[in-house]
């Protein structure tokens, strides 16, 4: 990898950060098209690793709003969706897993825009998680399905709530990731140099997240989805 595509991921690793920080979601949205374009064999082990603090940070800070029902049954469906997201990763070639990945994003995002507004029951969030184990396994991309689950909940529901569902899912990903060997050390390698950028998006992100509430936060998450994911199929 050349110094200017690290700078560049690196600077979208901040920017997604702070996204992530400030709205619950957005992280593997806005970086995974551009890891794609750049170096699809970082995808998804790069993701997963990088949003694993990220998360955790994002659940302490707002912990006294998790939704700890919707935690317990998505991380039922996501369990089970992780084995069927890592035969997709392994039998998937690199120019097809980039089309899954734009589709994927684009067409939950649109979903998710459209549905009138409603309040998920045990079967939805399973479901949730489900999509959400195959979508993050194989792509990186998880935030979609969540983006659906809790589109009409307030700010730090929403975000402590999704911060908790990407921890679980991130380590069911990663462990299965690699008893498998998919997880290379060229990869590690690469994520660690980036966790700098991570910190710094995610400390300013402190600063606003407050503010992001309401329908400007559901429509800000659902128009980064389809931004990114339009870019991603273009590309590919």
């Amino acid at each position: 990898m050349t110094t200017l595509a690290f700078i560049v991921i690196g600077v979208t690793v901040l920017i997604s950060a702070f996204v992530q920080g400030s709205t619950g979601m957005g992280f593997a949205m806005i970086t995974a098209p551009v890891v794609s374009m750049i170096d699809p064999s970082l995808i998804p082990v790069m993701l997963l690793v990088l949003m694993i603090p990220l998360s955790a940070y994002v659940a302490a800070r707002e912990r006294w709003a998790i939704h700890w029902h919707g935690v317990r049954w998505i991380t039922v469906g996501r369990f089970s969706g992780t084995f069927f997201g890592l035969w997709i990763l392994v039998v998937v070639d690199l120019h097809q897993l980039a089309l899954l990945i734009g589709w994927s994003t684009v067409l939950a995002a649109v979903v998710a825009l459209l549905a009138p507004r409603f309040t998920p029951n045990r079967t939805a969030l399973a479901s949730v998680g489900l999509i959400t184990g195959v979508t993050e396994t194989s792509t990186g991309v998880g935030g979609p399905p969540y983006a659906l689950a809790y589109q009409h909940s307030r700010g730090p529901e929403l975000r402590a709530t999704v911060a908790v569902c990407f921890l679980v899912g991130q380590v069911i990903s990663l462990v299965v990731l690699a008893l498998s060997g998919q997880i290379s050390a060229e990869t590690m390698t690469v994520t660690l140099w980036l966790l700098p950028f991570l910190a710094v998006g995610s400390v300013l992100s402190r600063f606003v997240h407050h503010r992001m509430d309401g329908p400007i936060l559901r429509y800000i998450v659902l128009g980064f989805a389809i931004i990114s994911g339009g870019i991603v199929i273009v590309q590919a």
